[in-house]
């Protein structure tokens, strides 16, 4: 375990911490990155977040692929950052997935020394320096675009954010789409999206964006049913976060098949 002076004490940012002792979280993240070799590299497509009455909706597809060749069937795409808030990554896997994992612990380090968890607009802060760093990897291809999502407990309401790859975070009021198949699955939240919608509104108008996504975009997954793979969709509330079951999953895809088979 380290020990720092009064006057080099990282204090409560984990990133700080591993600088500190010589492992730099950008180090980390940009030496995932294979110049020339970009299309060997499994990325990560399609996911969506919109708010509902009581909180958000995250939702993204299981697929990914290197080039034009499917690489994952079943990635998880939106994790869990702590109670209240999750992340769901698009662009270059490594890199988002090792971003992750640095922001999970920079959350869960942050509570354990200052006593109290980050705001979640804090947390969109951190997040957002974090893909910054990542910078000199995504000039090389490697790009990392994540949504973060959660419930304030402040401000008792559901807030989402999108990034860019230089860091700026843009804070959405009302929905969000990114990845390959973010055109065709924001189009489709668009049209559906009203104030105030039920979590079980909510849900089903994700499961929708994705299922018109993949029907659209080659790197977009849809459901599986004979591999028993479907998209992680969860909701975070007062309660915190909490993953629709894909059993529920499989009745609504199903549903979505019949509908558009009428059609």
């Amino acid at each position: 375990m380290p020990f720092f002076t009064p006057g080099d004490d990282p204090g409560s940012s984990f990133p700080e911490l591993l600088r500190r002792i010589g492992r730099s979280p950008e180090m980390t993240m940009a030496a995932t990155s294979i110049p020339g070799n970009e299309l060997s590299i499994p990325h990560a497509t399609t996911c969506v977040a919109l708010t509902y009455a009581d909180g958000v909706v995250m939702a993204g597809d299981r697929r990914a692929t290197s080039g034009n060749l499917i690489s994952h069937r079943s990635m998880e795409k939106v994790v869990q950052a702590d109670r209240h808030s999750a992340v769901a990554i698009a662009g270059a896997a490594g890199p988002a997935m090792e971003m992750v994992k640095m922001f999970q612990l920079q959350l869960e380090h942050y509570e354990k020394v200052e006593g109290n968890s980050l705001s979640l607009e804090g947390k969109a802060n951190q997040l957002s320096a974090m893909v910054r760093g990542n910078l000199p990897a995504a000039m090389q291809g490697m790009i990392v675009v994540p949504i973060f999502a959660g419930y304030d407990i402040r401000r008792e309401v559901g807030r989402l954010w999108d990034f860019d790859a230089t860091g700026g975070r843009y804070e959405e009021r009302d929905f969000v789409a990114t990845g390959s198949g973010s055109l065709h699955a924001g189009t489709v939240i668009k049209v559906g999206f009203r104030p105030n919608l039920s979590r079980d509104e909510a849900i089903q108008l994700a499961c929708i964006s994705l299922w018109e996504a993949a029907d659209a975009d080659s790197a977009t997954g849809g459901p599986d049913p004979i591999r028993g793979i479907y998209p992680v969709v969860a909701a975070i509330d007062a309660d915190g976060w909490d993953r629709i079951d894909d059993i529920d999953l499989a009745a609504r895809f199903d549903t979505i098949r019949e509908e558009a088979s009428s059609r």
